[in-house]
C-alpha cells in the first residue's frame, strides 16, 4: 500500500514534469486515503505551482500548510520560511495571520534567529503588528529562558502603540517567578491592575506559586486570599504543595493561620 513516501514522490515527479493537474490529484487522493501529507509533500506541490508562475494556488497550497501547521508540526517550520520568502520574491506578501503560525511554529522548534529575522521583516513591511505576534515572542523567548529579551520586547508595547493583555502578563509574570524575579513579577501585576488589565486564575496562581517555592510564605498567603476574595481557586499544583507543607509541618504560621481562618 503506498505510503506518505510514495506519495510525495509522485507529487514531486509530477510538479518537475509541469503536470500539476495530476500532481494536485495525486495529493488530493492521498488526503481521502487517509494519509497526512508532511513537508516534502507539500514543498513538492509549492514548487511545482512556483515553477509554472501559479502563484495563486502556491500561495493557497502554502496557507492550507501553514494552517493545519504542516510545517511545523513536523519540525521543519525553516522549510516554510524558506517557502514564504520564495512566494513574498514573487509578488506574493504573507498575510497577518500566516505570519503569525509561522512564528509561533519557529519560537516552538528553537529557531529564535529566524523568528525574529521573520519579525523584523514583518516591521521593515510595516505590517499591522498586534498584541497576539508580540504574545508569541515574549511567550517563546520566556520559555527557552530568553528572559532579558522577553522583557526587552514587553517594555517596547507602550512605544508600538500595542496594549499588553492578560495572557502577555501572564507569561512575563510566570517568567519573573521561574528565574526568582519576584519582586519584579510582584511589581508587574500591580502595573498590571492599574492598566486596567485585571489578573484572572492563572496570574494568582502563578505568582502564588513563584512565592511558595521560593520560600516568601508571606507574599504567598497575602495573594492566596486575594484570589479568594475574586472568587478564583486554587490550581492542582498549588494545592499539592500547600498539602505537602501542612503535612509535613513545614507551614510557617503566616500560612497556618490563613488556614484556620479559612476554615
Amino acid at each position: 500500500m503506498p505510503n506518505v513516501l510514495t506519495f510525495s514522490i509522485l507529487v514531486d515527479t509530477l510538479g518537475k514534469e509541469g503536470m500539476l493537474k495530476e500532481a494536485k490529484e495525486v495529493f488530493d487522493v492521498m488526503i481521502q486515503r487517509g494519509i497526512e501529507p508532511d513537508a516534502v509533500t507539500y514543498n513538492s506541490l509549492i514548487d511545482g505551482y512556483c515553477l509554472q508562475n501559479r502563484m495563486d494556488e502556491a500561495v493557497k497550497t502554502f496557507n492550507t500548510m501553514v494552517r493545519k501547521g504542516g510545517f511545523c508540526r513536523v519540525g521543519k517550520p525553516k522549510i516554510a520560511l524558506k517557502l514564504l520568502y520564495e512566494m513574498q520574491g514573487c509578488g506574493q506578501p504573507p498575510n497577518l495571520q500566516t505570519c503569525a503560525i509561522l512564528l509561533d511554529g519557529l519560537c516552538k522548534n528553537l529557531h529564535f534567529r529566524e523568528a525574529m529575522a521573520l519579525f523584523q521583516e514583518m516591521e521593515h513591511k510595516k505590517l499591522d503588528l498586534n498584541i497576539v505576534i508580540y504574545t508569541i515572542l515574549i511567550d517563546g523567548m520566556s520559555n527557552a529562558g530568553k528572559l532579558s529579551t522577553a522583557r526587552e520586547l514587553f517594555n517596547t508595547l507602550p512605544t508600538k502603540g500595542v496594549q499588553a493583555n492578560v495572557r502577555t502578563y501572564n507569561i512575563m509574570i510566570k517568567g519573573l517567578c521561574k528565574e526568582g524575579l519576584l519582586n519584579e513579577a510582584r511589581e508587574l501585576l500591580e502595573k498590571m491592575d492599574e492598566n486596567g488589565c485585571s489578573p484572572d486564575h492563572f496570574t494568582y496562581n502563578t505568582i502564588i506559586q513563584g512565592f511558595l517555592q521560593h520560600n516568601e510564605t508571606s507574599w504567598a498567603v497575602k495573594y492566596l486570599q486575594m484570589m479568594v476574595d475574586k472568587g478564583f481557586s486554587a490550581n492542582a499544583t498549588i494545592a499539592t504543595i500547600l498539602i505537602n507543607l501542612l503535612s509535613t509541618n513545614q507551614a510557617d504560621q503566616t500560612l497556618q493561620d490563613f488556614f484556620q481562618n479559612s476554615v
